[in-house]
């Protein structure tokens, strides 16, 4: 039976601004891929970023390429050889996971071999802002158990400070985006541990990250930029102790799970994360966030409205997604 394919792009505001070192924004723009087949339809949504030369014009263009290799029964084994990884290969590859459970009545979880999703707890993220702004945002999260920070370079230590003191019982991330230098690193690292700050994820620019291996990590720190598949572990042994596995990074499902289990043999700590998008995005995550130390999907939180129906969150605690959604 032939499969079609359809490319959307939509847009969901923010509630607020959502800002981090590189820039802000108050729209998720995302990019929707539907595989139809008989009469069922997979979708899988992927947020192009800019960070990676990615636009949102070049991802649907890099995905309406793939609609004669989808019509003619390419599979997500075939996709990780056809497509280089990123957030076209995202959509396509959650998508053909998505219909592949409609179409056998087997959730995606059974045919990823996983056994019956849990609920998980995520955290919740804190914009970049003064200090000031952001305890403020603080106080408002402090009921949350897990916040992540974003960070910006000048100021940092400040803003841990603040964040700490407006929300005192709150478990910490920190997030710099690559802000850090080497200069303030072991400083700001150090400000993080007196703060009870629990992981640092991509203090430095990813290419310019050799001085972590040169350091005492008194604070664990995590490989975001600096990771896309399960090609680039080797190179980030003695400089990171956890990786952020995002699907638009990896191109997909298939390759998120392939690289949690060899970050998971090669002793890495997992942090699983996500772009600000729709519940859709973060279904397929949450495959992967079963087994993770951290779990960061809390893009709906930020957004102003969400699918229908949408993830089901009780505070900061996801539960598994209905049928109708994903998977």
């Amino acid at each position: 039976m032939l499969r079609f394919l359809d490319v959307t792009v939509e847009k969901w505001p923010i509630a607020g601004r959502f800002v981090i070192s590189r820039g802000s924004r108050t729209e998720a723009e995302v990019v929707l891929a539907t595989i139809r087949e008989g009469g069922h339809a997979g979708r899988g949504e992927s947020v192009p970023y800019a960070r990676y030369g990615e636009s949102v014009a070049g991802t649907v263009a890099a995905i309406e390429a793939m609609a004669e290799a989808i019509g003619g029964g390419l599979d997500r084994t075939g996709l990780r050889q056809a497509m280089p990884p990123g957030a076209a290969r995202n959509a396509i590859d959650c998508a053909l996971f998505d219909l592949d459970a409609k179409t056998n009545g087997r959730s995606a979880t059974a045919i990823a071999g996983l056994p019956l999703l849990r609920p998980v707890e995520t955290a919740f993220t804190l914009s970049l802002g003064t200090p000031e702004a952001m305890a403020r945002a603080a106080v408002a999260a402090a009921g949350r158990p897990l916040l992540k920070v974003k960070l910006g370079g000048d100021g940092d230590r400040a803003r841990i400070a603040a964040v700490r003191q407006a929300a005192p019982k709150a478990r910490l991330i920190v997030d710099a985006n690559e802000a850090w230098s080497e200069a303030d690193l072991e400083r700001n690292m150090a400000v993080c541990a007196e703060a009870g700050v629990e992981l640092i994820e991509q203090p430095l620019p990813a290419g310019a990250d050799t001085a972590l291996s040169a350091i005492r990590r008194i604070v664990p720190v995590c490989a975001d930029e600096s990771l896309h598949t399960a090609a680039d572990l080797s190179g980030l042994a003695g400089r990171y102790d956890a990786v952020n596995i995002k699907l638009d990074k990896t191109g997909g499902l298939t390759e998120a799970l392939a690289l949690a289990a060899e970050a998971r043999r090669l002793g890495f700590g997992i942090m699983v994360g996500c772009m600000v998008s729709t519940s859709l995005a973060m279904a397929p995550a949450l495959l992967v966030a079963q087994t993770a130390d951290f779990v960061d999907l809390d893009g709906p939180l930020l957004l102003a409205r969400d699918r229908e129906p949408g993830l089901r969150y009780e505070g900061s605690v996801i539960h598994p997604p209905p049928r109708e959604l994903w998977g």
